[in-house]
């Protein structure tokens, strides 16, 4: 059975119940009525976006689609992308966290991740730092601010009549004055940048750079026929596109993750043990499990918007018209019982490991959080790759407490953010602190203590690690 609700005459939210993942099959492989199209309806709701991949169809997006994907498989891109992870980890996150601990500082963990993952985010796709993540971090993060309010307008957009909320956007009032603003914002620090990135090409200071922006300024015309890269205003677009999705959706996914983790001391136990004896990133299978099985319970992106390019009928007999929108629930395809066990709504990151110990394998039409067919998130290997660094180095040597009677709930939103953050208290982790003092030991030699004091510390700190 297809639950099914219109909150429009053309505006219908489906969720699959009992297991009947009927919708989600026909839709998301695209079929040929449907053209892999979101529709001109989606458009108009992400017109900020403007031709960013998010929001475009037909040719424009194969062309954004494949330049992307040579973008992303290039052996310098993800270099680049694995170099700036690690340095602002080193450089930024880990002394935010030391100073936090130090002086016994309440941090909205949220917050963090939004900060590290815009970083992170500006490096790569245009190849500069605004630093919006340090110790002495400006209070106001601007394009974050103007993300999370731009955001919340799109939201509603999807369940207002359109000629109100484009009244709305009229007069300037309501949520759309907040994305009006936003439209601003972006197009000022976008434009700079932009401007900058130009003379910087024309004067030879760019050299062999693999940023996005850089990239897309000297796409290749004849194999992209569509893309305009001397046109400002489409490099604004696609940059923009690729920043929000960089920036707001792993750290959605990092914000529940670590919360789950503060409601579930044995999972964080196994995650603790598998790091201590594994050092590579892409062996932590229990640390992916768990990565996916909180995006199963706390998809970042919950709602998947469709519509048919011409009319069409869904497997649960409702008859769709062309250009309606058909608006399907992550959130609640990830907690129906009969598709993932009467244990679906509690954290299981064992689900996701077969008996042999190997990670399994779920239909992208089933486990959505990285969308699915031709339009499946192309980031995914990179998203999944950064999470598990910050993972690791905040594990390892961090202990967290979420501060006691902190609420928790999502704001509405079309990214799934906590309303009130996540407040939490930083400490050292207990390996940490030995090794300072096996450090100090190392350093002082003899004149403390003898060698086989310093294995013994040494020893301890292992074993502490085992567990």
């Amino acid at each position: 059975m297809i639950e099914k609700q219109c909150v429009s005459p053309r505006t219908c939210v489906t969720a699959a119940a009992r297991g009947d993942f009927a919708v989600a099959k026909k839709l998301l492989p695209c079929p040929k009525q449907w053209n892999c199209s979101k529709g001109s309806e989606f458009k108009k709701f992400f017109d900020i976006l403007g031709d960013g991949i998010i929001a475009v169809d037909l040719e424009l997006w194969e062309d954004l689609r494949k330049s992307s994907l040579d973008l992303f498989h290039h052996q310098d891109f993800q270099k680049l992308s694995e170099t700036s992870n690690t340095s602002k980890l080193k450089e930024n996150l880990v002394p935010f966290l030391d100073n936090a601990a130090e002086k016994n500082i309440t941090i909205d963990l949220q917050e963090v991740f939004k900060r590290f993952m815009f970083d992170t985010a500006s490096v790569l796709m245009t190849g500069y730092d605004p630093m919006s993540l340090s110790i002495k971090m400006p209070e106001v993060e601007e394009f974050g601010e103007a993300a999370d309010l731009g955001e919340e307008a799109i939201f509603y957009r999807h369940f207002k009549p359109v000629i109100l909320w484009k009244l709305q956007n009229w007069f300037g009032i309501g949520h759309e004055k907040e994305l009006r603003s936003a439209w601003v914002t972006f197009d000022r620090m976008l434009g700079k940048i932009i401007s900058s990135r130009r003379e910087e090409i024309r004067c030879g200071e760019r050299g062999t750079s693999v940023d996005a922006l850089t990239y897309y300024m000297k796409v290749d015309t004849t194999k992209y026929k569509l893309l305009k890269p001397r046109n400002d205003k489409f490099i604004r677009d696609v940059i923009l596109s690729l920043l929000v999705a960089g920036r707001d959706t792993t750290s959605s996914a990092l914000t529940w993750f670590f919360w789950l983790l503060s409601e579930h001391p044995r999972v964080m136990a196994k995650i603790r043990h598998e790091i201590s004896t594994k050092f590579e990133t892409e062996k932590l299978v229990y640390v992916h499990a768990a990565l996916s099985e909180s995006m199963r319970l706390y998809p970042p992106v919950p709602l998947n918007h469709k519509s048919p390019a011409k009319p069409d009928v869904l497997p649960s007999g409702h008859r769709v018209e062309a250009d309606s929108k058909i608006l399907i629930s992550i959130y609640a395809l990830g907690r129906i019982r009969s598709v993932w066990g009467e244990n679906a709504t509690e954290f299981k990151p064992e689900r996701w490991i077969s008996d042999s110990g190997d990670l399994r394998h779920e239909p992208s039409y089933k486990f959505m959080a990285f969308n699915a067919g031709p339009r499946a998130c192309l980031g995914k290997h990179l998203a999944f790759l950064q999470m598990k660094m910050v993972a690791v180095e905040i594990i390892r040597n961090y202990n967290f407490k979420v501060v006691e009677g902190h609420k928790i709930e999502p704001v509405p939103s079309i990214i799934l953010r906590m309303k009130h953050g996540l407040k939490v208290t930083v400490t050292k982790g207990l390996t940490v602190r030995l090794g300072a003092v096996a450090e100090k030991i190392n350093r002082q030699g003899s004149n403390i203590v003898d060698s086989s004091s310093v294995l013994h510390v040494q020893c301890l700190i292992f074993l502490l690690m085992s567990f």
